[in-house]
């Protein structure tokens, strides 16, 4: 990935936490440019990067576990400034000559933190602190020279420093929200021990993205972005067209597969923020046909991805037809895609992490696809995506709309997708985000997926009469993220609000379920 230049880079060695991302969104929040890298990418690779500072994250194994993630003692040697968390400061602590012990005593959860001697990590912050641990060795003894900060019940060193060597760590973790005062934390080893420039902010972001982009495309080039109605290819087409002007095109595929009222809203909110040029390709009939008896989650999957690439290539066509050429006779043509650094991350392309799934937007575009890729959001977490969205002015209903899946409504549906299936779960899925906006909980809940049992009847009574109808399932969820969620506790009064008027208002559903699973184990998404 290329580093956004004049801003400090700051790199998190991921040694297989859950919360690597978490920890590199909390970097950014104070304002320091940071990326993900896997830990056995060689000391020399990430110096080569120059990094202000680096930051070694938690992960799930014991330093005395044959095989555990190793610390090149290399990294410690005082060249760049380190701050270890939980395993990290662990494996931190015994490259440094400190004591890590095997003893048994654990500590998960929310644990109470003892401030022994504030120093500069722990400055301003009060005797006593919650922190959120989750750990079974401990350090025993911090390595020679180290002020010991603050201790835990089950940890003897929970916090060391050494400010001259501008070397920190604690064994809890203060990219949580759990944690007291956790980003004050950071911030103390980022700014007052690593010296990094809170210079990352998004006016900055904005403008040097705008420059990146007239450099790239240049004074001819024109561009085609494809717009599915969400907040990632919104903003990615709003700063590219902020920066090229009429030489992008916007195409939005109908593919029949949206939410109530999301075509229109595309067609008529996000013009008229923008002045964008949108051609609407209605292609609901192709879609269907091609998903007809397919009820395999993944063929739908594929189905849809395939039939989305044939619908943009063919108006790539119609539309790049008469672009200007080259020197070399080539057309001159870049494809905007709203790719995210978490999807870099997650497809294995950013930091060496397994391949969690394949994004329809990083990797699977056809060989022969004439474009050469224009990803203004590559290195940007969602939030930092809605803050850009923000300050390009695009509308809240688009900044803040709830993330909806690229196969729309489509893998919203267990069982075959068919039009009728489709109004169905439309009328439904309305009028429970009615319901949400009016109970004044859209920005609490992250989102709220509605499921249509298509291929389940249930028993139910409608009046005088025996119904034989659908099942939907709310999914109500909060997240940060996305990589982990918990089902959020909707109130009382509104879970039965929706659960009247869908009822009442969509004749064949005849029963509302909702889905209390966390992920993990569950998934957001059902199919």
């Amino acid at each position: 990935m290329t580093q956004p230049a004049e801003h400090d880079l700051v790199l998190v060695v991921d040694f297989g936490a859950q919360y690597a991302q978490l920890i590199a969104r909390r970097v950014r929040e104070a304002r320091v440019y940071s990326e993900i890298v896997p830990h056995h990418m060689p000391v020399s690779e990430m110096l080569a990067r120059n990094p202000k500072a680096i930051i070694l994250s938690g992960g799930p194994a014991s330093v005395y576990t044959p095989g555990a993630p190793q610390l090149d003692p290399a990294l410690v040697d005082g060249r760049v400034p380190v701050f270890g968390i939980c395993y990290g400061f662990m494996a931190m602590a015994q490259a440094l000559g400190g004591t890590v012990s095997h003893t048994g005593q654990r500590e998960y959860g929310r644990t109470e933190v003892e401030v022994l001697e504030a120093g500069t990590l722990l400055a301003a912050v009060p005797p006593t602190l919650t922190s959120w641990m989750s750990h079974g060795d401990e350090v025993v003894a911090a390595p020679d020279g180290f002020t010991v900060n603050a201790r835990s019940p089950r940890a003897t060193v929970a916090a060391f420093e050494h400010v001259e060597r501008q070397l920190a760590g604690v064994q809890w973790h203060p990219e949580v929200m759990h944690s007291e005062h956790g980003q004050a934390v950071l911030e103390h080893f980022l700014i007052d021990i690593a010296g990094c420039r809170p210079t990352w902010t998004m006016v900055n972001i904005v403008e040097e993205q705008i420059e990146t982009i007239r450099a790239q495309i240049g004074d001819r080039g024109q561009a085609i972005c494809g717009l599915s109605g969400g907040v990632d290819s919104a903003v990615a087409a709003a700063i590219v067209q902020r920066a090229i002007g009429d030489r992008l095109t916007c195409v939005y595929v109908d593919h029949g597969l949206m939410r109530k009222g999301e075509t229109g809203q595309v067609e008529r909110d996000f013009v008229a923020a923008t002045g964008v040029d949108l051609k609407v390709v209605d292609a609901e009939k192709q879609f269907l046909d091609a998903l007809a008896g397919v009820t395999d989650p993944e063929d739908k999957r594929k189905v849809i991805g395939r039939e989305f690439i044939r619908v943009f290539e063919a108006a790539e066509a119609e539309i790049l037809a008469d672009a200007v050429s080259g020197d070399d006779g080539d057309k001159v043509a870049f494809l905007v895609q709203g790719t995210l650094y978490p999807d870099v991350v997650e497809s294995g392309g950013g930091a060496g992490a397994s391949n969690i799934k394949s994004h329809h937007n990083v990797g699977g575009l056809p060989d022969d696809l004439e474009f050469e890729l224009v990803e203004p959001l590559r290195t940007l977490f969602k939030d930092e995506v809605r803050l850009m969205g923000e300050q390009l002015g695009l509308p809240a209903e688009i900044v803040h709309r709830q993330p909806f899946p690229g196969p729309g409504l489509g893998i919203r549906i267990i069982g075959e997708v068919t039009r009728e299936r489709l109004d169905l779960l439309r009328e439904a899925d309305a009028i429970a985000r009615e319901e949400l906006t009016r109970a004044g909980l859209d920005r609490d809940i992250w989102q709220m997926p509605v499921v249509l049992l298509a291929d389940v009847r249930s028993v139910g009574v409608q009046g005088d009469g025996r119904t034989y109808g659908h099942p939907v399932v709310l999914r109500p969820v909060t997240s940060e993220d996305a990589m982990t969620a918990d089902w959020a506790r909707l109130p009382y009064d509104v879970m039965e609000r929706i659960s009247t008027r869908i009822t009442n208002e969509v004749a064949e559903i005849n029963r509302v379920t909702i889905d209390i699973t966390s992920k993990p184990p569950g998934t957001i998404e059902w199919e």
